[in-house]
């Protein structure tokens, strides 16, 4: 019997890449995204901006500075409810500016997966923190057939000078 266990647990974290099911999930093992990240960039800077509202929620927002133009990219919030730990995004030119929700797939001290099947693209959302100062972020799915992943790269504004 046990090693038919041994050889379960084997072939199920071969399976799901090591994933685990996330039951109830803490919020606050997320609070090290809050703060200001920026990806520096020569046609102007983009920032990520997160806020805790309350124990149940954060506050982002995605956007761009270049000179005295501030161009808003997208709005976004995580939620914990009875139903889960969520990440919702609204984009104002894109699901006729309506939020679309991502369910919490994967769970860490240091990262994290949102997922949505069945949104056109992204169907995945996914953070790691490198350092206490980096942070990488992805989405991740299929766009017309093909396999696409954008990573972004981000620094906190603590260490800009």
């Amino acid at each position: 019997m046990r090693y038919l266990c041994v050889c379960f647990f084997i072939i199920y974290h071969a399976v799901v890449g090591g994933s685990v099911c996330v039951e109830n999930p803490d919020i606050n093992k997320m609070v090290w995204l809050m703060g200001t990240w920026v990806i520096e960039k020569p046609q102007g800077n983009i920032y990520e901006t997160w806020v805790r509202i309350s124990d149940s929620e954060f506050s982002g927002k995605n956007y761009m500075v270049n000179g005295n133009d501030t161009i808003l990219f997208e709005t976004l919030q995580v939620i914990k409810n009875e139903a889960g730990i969520f990440y919702i995004p609204t984009v104002p030119d894109q699901n006729d500016g309506l939020p679309v929700t991502f369910s919490l797939l994967e769970m860490t001290d240091s990262s994290f997966v949102f997922e949505n099947p069945s949104h056109d693209f992204p169907q995945r959302i996914a953070y790691t923190r490198i350092s206490a100062d980096e942070l990488k972020a992805e989405v991740l799915g299929v766009q017309n057939g093909q396999e696409l992943k954008l990573t972004f790269e981000m620094r906190s504004t603590r260490r800009i000078k």
